[in-house]
């Protein structure tokens, strides 16, 4: 789209439309003020009536014709002064990215201090600190209950945080890296280098794992598939790699869905998962804040 974009075309389009439009506004209420009516003198008829009320040809009250000038002289006075016309950025160069940057800093001068208390304090201990929890708790509600839920507790595809299970580790300076910094899971597909045969035989080992009952017959080829295409990351007992976000296996909690079904296509066509990185919106010491107030949930 960005090709066919002329700055200079859209500013004069958009002025053009502007102040054409309240010209055409002032024309109209020009015209229509034309109709004088002297003292005494019988108001006509327009020819026009409905249901038996009949339109009479009387001028418009002052008050109102005074009225739609004022918002006239307004508008125009509003488009010199503030951006509405096009590139042109009005005399007071407002805009609203520097509102809100304005907004931003008087928040930051008000509230700034009491985060740098907070970001003082050692994450178990502030994590114990029942007015630094509920400022925790207003973080996450703007910035994380969107994926993770209101409770906290996920969903399909999205980590449950109130538990101890944790694909980048759960003490308070891996919880903290994973906000500042973000994470990015990949999961190969294994569709092609397993076919399948060897996707149901992967399965039903993995499912063995975390004590599922499933056809003997397939564990032992499952294993050997398993310890040569997914050992590498989560490890050859099955219990997964912090360092790599690779999920626990031998236990009994599912990220994409525990049904031999989801695991099988899980296998073949593989996963992938973001979380981005929030260091830059939130700051340090609101990301400290933050990862106190998740620490505690788990530990409840």
């Amino acid at each position: 789209m960005s090709d066919f974009y002329n700055e200079s075309f859209w500013t004069f389009f958009i002025a053009i439309g502007t102040l054409g439009g309240i010209a055409w506004l002032v024309y109209l209420l020009m015209i229509s003020t034309r109709i004088k009516i002297k003292p005494n003198e019988e108001v006509k008829s327009t020819g026009h009536s409905w249901d038996g009320i009949e339109e009479l040809n009387n001028p418009l009250p002052f008050w109102w014709v005074a009225m739609f000038y004022i918002t006239i002289i307004f508008s125009l006075i509003y488009l010199v002064l503030y951006p509405g016309i096009g590139t042109y950025k009005g005399l007071l160069g407002w805009t609203s990215a520097g509102e809100h940057q304005a907004e931003v800093a008087a928040a930051e001068a008000k509230f700034g201090p009491l985060y740098a208390k907070y970001a003082s304090t050692e994450l178990v201990e502030l994590s114990k600190n029942q007015d630094a929890l509920y400022t925790g708790s207003r973080l996450f509600a703007n910035n994380c209950a969107i994926c993770h839920g209101a409770d906290a507790r996920g969903a399909r595809g999205f980590p449950n945080l109130t538990d101890n299970d944790w694909l980048y580790g759960g003490e308070p300076a891996q919880i903290k890296t994973s906000i500042m910094q973000g994470r990015n899971g990949v999961m190969p597909a294994w569709k092609d280098a397993l076919g399948e045969a060897g996707i149901k035989q992967v399965a039903s080992y993995v499912l063995s794992l975390s004590g599922r009952e499933v056809d003997s017959s397939e564990i032992e080829e499952g294993m050997t598939k398993f310890n040569l295409f997914c050992a590498g990351c989560h490890t050859p007992e099955g219990t997964g790699m912090t360092v790599l976000g690779a999920p626990n296996l031998t236990d009994n909690i599912w990220l994409f869905g525990a049904s031999r079904g989801r695991i099988e296509k899980t296998i073949s066509n593989g996963r992938s998962g973001v979380m981005p990185a929030h260091e830059e919106l939130l700051g340090k010491d609101k990301v400290h804040i933050l990862a106190a107030y998740i620490y505690s949930l788990s530990q409840k």
